[in-house]
This record gives structure tokens, C-alpha cells and sequence, in this order.
């Protein structure tokens, strides 16, 4: 890890800056106003310096929360809010190209996965629209919050993207608040990444911004790890390189954790189409959700509860959530090093957002999501040549590494119960070499963390309405046909689709069938269901169950259909999957259970 220095000259003026502006915050009000709402460049404190009124760093103020003025009156840091022009993208608008600009638009779009051209053609600075909840220009904020370090981590990042995100961080982060920018690139090959890069950074008006060069390519997880090992400031807040943060952002994200340093604190997300960048809501408007999980640990998001809904005075105060989607949030730096940053033997991506949400709340934490702090984020939607995982793939030699790190995380925090609720979702997780987790079950024993029974019971109880304890697995692997050596296969369909056979390869995947002991047929979260009219489809499962109408018959290895007793079967002329009267003596009818053993397995077995 190279952290690439500012100039000397620049470190001298800022230090001088620094004085002037600590002798005017020590004079400043506790809830004095921060009129113009834009960040001007400001001072770095330092690490080892004193915080805002000579404040403590990493230590909570119990009681010392965010004051709601009322309807109508403006809160502490509210900008004013100024809507500009018409040009490209003002004010979070869609961007349409212009015909000629085709073929260079798709050949952007091959290197990044999303409209780049649109996004070069959109100011740095562009305005935003405010969906934030008419309750949020209401708020008055404690004016001694922990300083933060915005973590970004980048690997090929498009240049606008990225000082997009950048820019709209500065912009709009109140600068007493907004410690510095870490930058840190995860072994970019792409040349504008390179010297221009830090040529640009060399400005003054990226004062703030510090750039961290990883030496080889790390993964998302262990560069976050280095950024924040990198950061000195108070607070560590975790962006993509491809975002905007929205009015007045910083305050509501960094009270939390001012008063509870323990808190891991998470914005709201709104979309940035990928195609036309244009900015919209995800969630509907007045509505809370918060993050969950199913069983194969697929983040998902479900209502928030009456329950927790009844603690706040206020529809738009925080609240509790279990996990969250892992690309954005805040956390107190010292706290996130106490619990031992992200997991260091995960590899990549995957998995982390579940780990450090089970040992916050564990280990006598808490997560909250906080309904006045929206940051925009644009999600991928086109294949791209320049985000893949490269020279990663040769270093875990053809290892799942997202199935890796979730039988890491289950292994050290869940129950020995709920660990075979995962395996009974990912069988093959069991194959899996997961490396030392010795470290982390110490951690874990030292820092005397609750059971994840009690995380289940008090914390994350809404995930049983949705995703019940899974019954285990009466038969799982590939599902042959007898007369044409054809396995069940999902083919890679969303629901509601039809599915088919093809031939068998023994990898799972889309052919990993599973048959629960109360009758469930499964790929994966998905179920398999006849409609009693020839027609076989992968099928979102029925919410909150775990039963379901198939049978194996081992003795004449017909599947039957309970419910319309019939047998599953491959239709002699058409190859299609199909519900036929029963026939043990036809091999179309008959199916064997097979072993699945994964490429990656067979090398280790082979070694």
C-alpha cells in the first residue's frame, strides 16, 4: 500500500489554515448555523489533535441527540437549495446522446458497464434533486460531530464517476466535518488513472484528498481495510467511486455515531440510472425498509417493523437495522479497528456486510439506517471489460470466494443451528477450504459477543416471517433422466420461467437441484413448480414457507407431483418437462440423484 503525498508547501499552508480555523471553532455556538450550505476547503485536524470545543475523539456522548425545530424552520446545516439551468443532467435529470454518438457510447459502455459518455457529458458539479422526507430540513445537529474520512475504492473507475463522486463529497460535506477524501486504487491499468491522476489531485481544490495505491490488486474488502487504515480521521464513511451524495448529508450519517460511537450508521441509497444518469427514488416515498437475509445469504430488504417504527418520535429519526447492503455507510474508526476491520481472510467481495453487521450488533454494537442522509449510487447494468476480477482469479485458483467468505462468517458467528440452515442452501459450502479463522473465533471470545440465537430473537426476528429455519435437504446434487442422460437444469431463467435438461456436467450451479424433507424442489432461493398444464417453471417460492408437493420414490426414481398425481418426466418427442400420468416401466419418467462435485473441489481432491 503507497500512500502518494501532497507537496510540502501545501502541508505548510494548510497547517497555518489549520490554527486560524481551530481559534474559530473554539468560539463558535454549540447549534450555531451553517448559512451557505456549500463546503469551502478547511483544515486538516490532524489525527492527534483535539476535536471541534476540544471534544474527545471516539468517545460517545450519551443523550446528546439531533433537536427537531419544528415544521417550517430551517435546521443548522441546511443549504440553500439552488436548482441551475438546463444543462446536461441539472438537477438529476436522464441525459439522452445524440445519434452519431452511438458507436462510441456501446464501446464506453463494454469498458465500464454504464453509460460513461453520458457522464462525460455531465457537469462534475452537477445539482441534485432533494428527496429526502420534508422532516429532514427540520433538524438541528450537534455542531462538535466526529471529522471524516470518505473512503473510496476504485479499479478502473471512470474519470467523471469518479470526481463526480468526489466533487459532490466536497461540495456538500460541511468542511469542519469533512476531515479528508481517501482515494485508494486497487491497482488501476487504466492510463488516466495513472500520472494524470495525481496531477489533478494536485490542485488546490482537492486539498482534502488523499490517494492510496494498492501494490497488487486486493478486492474490494482488504482495499476498504487499507483505506481505512490509511484514513485519520474520526469516522470512517465507506462510498463507491461512483456516487452523489445529496443536501446535507454528513450531520445526519455522523450523529449516531456521536452519540454512541458504537453505532454503524447507513444512508438511504437512491438510483442513478445507468444508462441516461438521470436520479431516482428506489424506495417509495414515506416508506422505511431495512436489510435482511435468506438463508443461502442473498442480501435482502423487508418493511420496517411496527416494532421498531414505534421508538421514533419522528418518521425520519434513524433505526435499527440487522445488516445492509455493504457499499455505503459510516463507522467510528477506532471501533471498526476494535473489531478488527473487515475480516482480513476474506477475499474480494461478498460476505462483508454480513460480517461486520453480525459482530456490530453482537458484540455490543448497534446498526442504524438514517432516513435524512440519501446518496446516490449508480449500479452496473452492462457487461464491462475493465471491472472484472483479472489477476484475481489466477491468485484464488478457481475458488467460489464469495461462497469462501460466507462459510467464513458462518462459521465463526452463527449458531451450530443456523450454520446447517446455510449448508442446507449451500451444500457445496462444505467443500470449501475457508482458511484460519482462529483469529476472528478469539476476537469473538475476548470481546465476549451474544449468541447469534439473540441476534436472531431481538435483532433480526423479521427474517423468520419471510425466510423460516429451512427443513434439511432429503436429497440434493444433479437430477438425471434415465432415458436421455439429461439433467434438470434451471438455465440460468428468472422467475416465473419455464425450464428444460440439458447435459449433464456435474458443476451444479443451474443443475443443483435440491429436495427438502417436506417437499420443496429448489435451485437455489428458487422453487420448482408444476402448474397441473405441462408446464415446469423455476418460481419465486411462497413466502414464509418451506413446504411443497414433490415426492422422490427411490424404488422406481420417479418424482411425483403430490398435489395432482402425476410424475415428472421428459416428454418423448418434444424433450420438454412435463407432468405425465405415472409409469414406472418408462425410463422418461425416471430420474437418479447424482453427485455434483465442482471443478474447484475436484483440484483440491486431485491434489
Amino acid at each position: 500500500m503507497r500512500v502518494v503525498q501532497c507537496r510540502r508547501s501545501r502541508v505548510a499552508k494548510l497547517c497555518l489554515v489549520s490554527v486560524l480555523c481551530l481559534t474559530v471553532l473554539v468560539i463558535t455556538v454549540r447549534h450555531s448555523r451553517w448559512p451557505d450550505g456549500l463546503a469551502q476547503l478547511g483544515p486538516d485536524t490532524g489525527e492527534d489533535q483535539p476535536g471541534p470545543l476540544g471534544r474527545q475523539a471516539h468517545v460517545s456522548h450519551p443523550g446528546e441527540k439531533p433537536i427537531f425545530l419544528g415544521e417550517g424552520k430551517k435546521g443548522n446545516f441546511e443549504p440553500d437549495i439552488v436548482t441551475v439551468g438546463e444543462a446536461a443532467g441539472e438537477n438529476g435529470k436522464s441525459h439522452q446522446l445524440r445519434v452519431e454518438q452511438k458507436q462510441e457510447e456501446e464501446k464506453l459502455k463494454g469498458v465500464y458497464g454504464f453509460n460513461q459518455l453520458v457522464s462525460d457529458e455531465i457537469s462534475l458539479n452537477r445539482t441534485v434533486p432533494d428527496q429526502r422526507e420534508e422532516e429532514c430540513r427540520n433538524w438541528d445537529y450537534p455542531t462538535d460531530l466526529p471529522t471524516a474520512s470518505v473512503i473510496l475504492v476504485f479499479h478502473n473507475e471512470g474519470w467523471s464517476t469518479l470526481f463526480r463522486t468526489v466533487n459532490s463529497v466536497i461540495n456538500r460535506s460541511p468542511p469542519q466535518f469533512l476531515h479528508e477524501v481517501v482515494l485508494v486504487d486497487d491497482k488501476s491499468e487504466l492510463e488516466h488513472l495513472h500520472q494524470r491522476l495525481e496531477d489533478e489531485l494536485k490542485k488546490p481544490y482537492y486539498a482534502k484528498v488523499k490517494l492510496v495505491r494498492n501494490q497488487e490488486r486486493e478486492g474490494l474488502i482488504r482495499a476498504r481495510n487499507n483505506g481505512a487504515v490509511a484514513a485519520t480521521g474520526e469516522v470512517v464513511v465507506f462510498l463507491d467511486a461512483h456516487c452523489e451524495v445529496t443536501y446535507n448529508w454528513l450531520p445526519p450519517l455522523l450523529a449516531p455515531i456521536h452519540e454512541d460511537r458504537t453505532t454503524l450508521s447507513v444512508p438511504v441509497i437512491d438510483g442513478i440510472d445507468w444508462n441516461d444518469f438521470g436520479i431516482h427514488p428506489v424506495y417509495a416515498k414515506g416508506s422505511h425498509s431495512r436489510g435482511i437475509f435468506e438463508w443461502g445469504f442473498f442480501y435482502k430488504e423487508g418493511t420496517l417493523p411496527d416494532k421498531e417504527a414505534k421508538k421514533a418520535a419522528h418518521h425520519s429519526e434513524p433505526y435499527n437495522s440487522p445488516t445492509h447492503a455493504g457499499g455505503l455507510f459510516a463507522i467510528d474508526r477506532e471501533w471498526f479497528k476494535e473489531l478488527g476491520w473487515y475480516d482480513p481472510g476474506l477475499w474480494v467481495w461478498g460476505g462483508e456486510n454480513f460480517e461486520l453487521s453480525f459482530k456490530v450488533w453482537m458484540c455490543g454494537g448497534r446498526s442504524v439506517w438514517v432516513p435524512c442522509s440519501r446518496v446516490s449510487h449508480v449500479y452496473r447494468g452492462h457487461s464491462c471489460s475493465s471491472c472484472g476480477s483479472g489477476t484475481l482469479t489466477n491468485k484464488f485458483k478457481g475458488v467460489p470466494t464469495t461462497l469462501r467468505n460466507y462459510k467464513r462468517v458462518v462459521e465463526v458467528w452463527f449458531d451450530d443451528e443456523y450454520k446447517e440452515f446455510f449448508y442446507t442452501r449451500e451444500p457445496l459450502a462444505k467443500l470449501v477450504d475457508m482458511g484460519d479463522i482462529s483469529q476472528q473465533l478469539k476476537l469473538k471470545k475476548d470481546m465476549n459477543c451474544k449468541s447469534f440465537d439473540w441476534f436472531m430473537t431481538e435483532i433480526a426476528y423479521d427474517v423468520f416471517d419471510k425466510y423460516p429455519k429451512l427443513p434439511p435437504n432429503k436429497y440434493w446434487g444433479e437430477l438425471k433422466n434415465q432415458a436421455t442422460k439429461t439433467c434438470l437444469d434451471t438455465m440460468g431463467k428468472h422467475p416465473p420461467s419455464v425450464i428444460g435438461a440439458s447435459g449433464c456436467h456435474g458443476g451444479g450451479g443451474y443443475q443443483m437441484i435440491m429436495l427438502n424433507t417436506e417437499g420443496q424442489l429448489v435451485n437455489g432461493e428458487w422453487c420448482i413448480k408444476a402448474d397441473g398444464h405441462n408446464k415446469i417453471t423455476i418460481a419465486w417460492c411462497d413466502m414464509g414457507r418451506t413446504d411443497g408437493p414433490w415426492q422422490y420414490l427411490p424404488d422406481t426414481q420417479q418424482m411425483r407431483h403430490t398435489k395432482y398425481d402425476r410424475c415428472l418426466a421428459l416428454h418423448p418427442e418434444t424433450k420438454q418437462l412435463v407432468l405425465l400420468a405415472c409409469d414406472e416401466n418408462n425410463l422418461y419418467h425416471k430420474w437418479q440423484w447424482g453427485t455434483i462435485t465442482p471443478h474447484w473441489a475436484r483440484t483440491k481432491q486431485d491434489g
